[in-house]
């Protein structure tokens, strides 16, 4: 990616965060709105975004709301910016958020089937002694 099309990106990103920040009349579009990743095609004249929603459950409405209301934050982000040409505007969800989300909870349930485990091998059992035999209270081991 050149330097020149960073600088887009960059400018369009913010540009588009203020346009979604200030609200829309569509009812469709509602919910915590993020912007994760925008790149911008070499030609200029297209640039894909890559939304979060929260909830999740108002993703795709909210999705296809923006999706319908491009041409609308096309023009807003036109006037915010000086550039020649506006690119054309393509929203797609981000789901490495939900993968990533889905990692750490994994990771976090091995960490927790550890500590089990290792509170659990800390008390003597007929298991740890070679032996088969369970020390008894106050006897040597």
């Amino acid at each position: 990616m050149s330097r020149r099309t960073e600088q887009i990106g960059s400018l369009l990103r913010t540009a588009v965060q203020e346009v979604i920040a200030r609200g829309f009349q569509d009812p469709r579009i509602r919910g915590l709105i993020t912007i994760t990743d925008l790149t911008v095609s070499p030609d200029l004249k297209a640039a894909t975004i890559m939304i979060s929603v929260l909830p999740e459950d108002r993703q795709d409405l909210t999705l296809h709301g923006l999706r319908a209301a491009a041409a609308h934050i096309r023009h807003e982000v036109s006037e915010r910016l000086d550039l020649r040409v506006t690119p054309h505007l393509h929203f797609k969800l981000d789901a490495s958020l939900k993968k990533q989300a889905g990692v750490f909870e994994a990771l976090s349930r091995v960490a927790e089937e550890r500590e089990a485990k290792s509170s659990h091998r800390e008390t003597p059992s007929a298991i740890d002694d070679p032996t088969g035999e369970v020390p008894r209270e106050g006897s040597a081991p």
